[in-house]
């Protein structure tokens, strides 16, 4: 009798000993385009159910817009101050907060390598990244890109541009400044 609950309790612990480590990555599953007896036509790949909303692609490219605007420039330079900034700084000069912080320093925006890029290069290079910047195309929207673009063109244009040239309010606000 008083080697009966040692011989239960190993009995009891005995089927612990045949679990292995659950690892879903080494599971049977189906791939996208197999052929899967389970569903008509063979097919894997299912069509979407009936009334569902596809998620908005933010990586999916948009065409470039054909004017620019008082507010794609604005919403350029949010974008810019939000996402650019960190490392590019909000003058472009490419020494912003995290450059500071011993992130490899940003290119200066307003190089002339940059100023004779394409639209469609600068685009490019904000989706998919160039040297150590990263490709920001899963997290800023295309439209979202291209005022970038547009943003980045002024910020290029207003390194150039000589305070006897600004207009009278401008340079009055600049006086203000000192």
């Amino acid at each position: 009798m008083r080697a009966l609950p040692p011989c239960l309790a190993l009995l009891c612990l005995l089927p612990l000993g045949a679990c292995g480590e659950a690892n879903m990555a080494d599971q049977p599953r189906a791939e996208t385009w197999d052929r899967n007896a389970f569903f008509p036509r063979e097919s894997t790949m299912r069509h979407p159910v009936a009334g569902t909303v596809p998620r908005a692609d933010p990586a999916r490219p948009a065409p470039q817009p054909a004017t620019i605007t008082a507010d794609l420039l604005a919403r350029g330079q949010e974008r810019y101050g939000v996402f650019c900034t960190p490392c590019h700084g909000p003058d472009g000069r490419g020494a912003g907060m995290v450059v500071a912080r011993g992130f490899p320093h940003a290119g200066d925006l307003a190089a002339e390598k940059l100023r004779r890029a394409s639209a469609a290069d600068l685009y490019g290079t904000i989706s998919d990244g160039y040297r150590t910047m990263f490709g920001m195309a899963q997290m800023i929207p295309s439209a979202d890109r291209w005022a970038i673009v547009a943003y980045l063109r002024a910020l290029q244009l207003s390194r150039d541009v000589a305070v006897a040239d600004l207009p009278e309010a401008d340079r009055a606000r600049l006086e203000a400044r000192r």
